[in-house]
């Protein structure tokens, strides 16, 4: 098994659990080690009293991403901090658009940056940082699918 089927097969079992991202009208347009994309479009139930989007929807979205990118080796991955800088509104109908990429990762630590895009303007910079818990998301058929070398 490649690593790009390892994320993918990963992502999958992720997603089928996934209720919040779900319910909230995300989806996984693309995944690969240590990366992932998550797409979503701002509803009008989603705007606060301002008429902006929720910032906390953005962060979701965001933390989505994150969750995606870093579980995309096999190995059940949870969030240790994660940070949010706002740098322009949303509005409803706005789709989302959070791109993940992993900056660092030994042992069972992780740094992953997210940059959340409407169109071509950023509007939020996130900064996740995760910790393996032991365990993963599917189980493989041998040895011989696992490319994923183990750390010490």
């Amino acid at each position: 098994m490649t690593p790009d089927e390892v994320a993918q097969r990963s992502a999958e079992a992720m997603w089928a659990d996934d209720r919040a991202s779900q319910s909230l009208g995300m989806s996984v347009s693309e995944v690969g080690p240590g990366r992932a994309t998550v797409v979503m479009t701002v509803r009008p139930d989603m705007v606060n009293g301002h008429a902006i989007g929720h910032g906390g929807f953005t962060f979701t979205l965001a933390d989505t991403a994150f969750a995606f990118a870093c579980n995309s080796y096999n190995r059940s991955t949870v969030a240790a901090t994660g940070q949010i800088r706002f740098l322009r509104p949303t509005r409803a109908g706005d789709v989302l658009v959070a791109r993940a990429v992993e900056r660092h990762r030994e042992g069972r630590d992780g740094t992953y940056d997210v940059v959340v895009r409407c169109g071509d303007d950023v509007v939020a910079e996130f900064e996740g940082h995760s910790k393996e818990i032991g365990g993963t998301l599917f189980h493989r058929g041998s040895a011989r699918e696992d490319p994923v070398e183990e750390e010490t």
